[in-house]
């Protein structure tokens, strides 16, 4: 079903181009007292100079050194949805910048934000989401949303978000699950993870599949990666038509058919079939993590005779200008090769 586009259009009566902008050092201090100011109007007009002004690293630095980060918290929750708008709008341009991101991290933005998770208004969830996103992209964000509590509220979310906000959702817990998985599988995140990977949107199918893979990288997430029927649903997107689903679903099949189970079911659901094509397509994205999974097929009695009668599919793979996809065809060859 199509979803509405979410707009960061003003109202008509909301007219940027009347907001007075000072220009030098003394710009900041002014439109932080504005921001502390009780009229309405004010702060929108000081909030829309600012984020003219933070697309500059520079300008950026200052706001943090100024203070403008406690102003800036303390609107989030302020009743008038341009307000709250255009503040998430000035975190998430600062925080596409390095000095921004240490800045928020160091001021406790990322548990500001929790509130806004429920916003009536599209826009500033959307730019919340993309705050989380951003900040999770360093080490020191991925553990501030984890420790903030986040995880099981993100992971809800995916079951009513619309699907521009869905997608940043998915790149924060893949950012994020790469440092701990427990609260997400506690939520359920496979099972809602596996809904999605049949989702009309590439990116998404394809965002979920990372996802999953970041989950079945830990050992404690393996185990539900294999028994919810997720490893059937992989397979099955093998033959997708977007380059970077498969690449995602090769990935997340390499990890979870590391366990006796995971290789089992893949080998159920005829995995090696649709493996040994990706192997063969040299342009293809998803062709070393392809490789690496037919390898640990290779190492099952089964698999190993259905492979030796392919070895010429991997011979082909050593002409591969990639250094990483050569060494993985050698492995695969002596595995497949290999004799008791």
């Amino acid at each position: 079903m199509a979803q509405p586009r979410i707009s960061a259009k003003l109202p008509p009566d909301i007219d940027p181009t009347k907001a007075p902008l000072a220009f030098g050092r003394r710009a900041l201090p002014k439109l932080n007292e504005e921001l502390e100011s009780p009229d309405l109007l004010t702060q929108q007009r000081a909030l829309m100079a600012l984020c003219d002004l933070v697309h500059d690293p520079e300008k950026v630095y200052q706001a943090v050194e100024i203070g403008f980060l406690d102003n800036l918290k303390t609107l989030l929750v302020h009743p008038d949805s341009i307000v709250r708008q255009k503040t998430t709008e000035v975190l998430y341009l600062m925080a596409m910048h390095s000095v921004g991101r240490q800045g928020l991290i160091k001021n406790e933005v990322i548990s500001a934000l929790t509130g806004l998770l429920e916003d009536p208004v599209d826009i500033c969830r959307k730019n919340t989401h993309q705050i989380f996103e951003l900040m999770t992209k360093v080490p020191e964000g991925a553990v501030g949303v984890l420790q903030a509590g986040l995880i099981p509220h993100l992971v809800l979310k995916l079951k009513t978000e619309l699907d521009d906000i869905l997608e940043l959702i998915l790149g924060t817990l893949s950012n994020c699950l790469h440092v701990e998985v427990s609260e997400a599988l506690a939520t359920g995140a496979v099972t809602i993870l596996k809904e999605k990977l049949t989702h009309p949107s590439a990116a998404i199918r394809s965002k979920a599949a990372w996802v999953l893979l970041e989950i079945s990288s830990h050992p404690q997430g393996k185990i539900p990666v294999c028994e919810d029927g997720v490893i059937p649903m992989l397979v099955s997107l093998l033959e997708d038509t977007s380059p970077e689903v498969q690449a995602s679903v090769t990935g997340a099949l390499m990890f979870a058919v590391v366990t006796p189970q995971g290789r089992s079911s893949a080998m159920e659901a005829e995995a090696i079939p649709p493996l040994l094509k990706l192997v063969a397509e040299e342009t293809s994205k998803a062709r070393l993590n392809a490789i690496k999974t037919l390898t640990l097929l290779g190492e099952l009695p089964e698999g190993r005779e259905t492979l030796l009668d392919h070895t010429d599919t991997f011979q082909q793979c050593l002409d591969d200008p990639r250094e990483a996809v050569k060494r993985a065809a050698q492995i695969a060859i002596s595995v497949i090769e290999w004799k008791p």
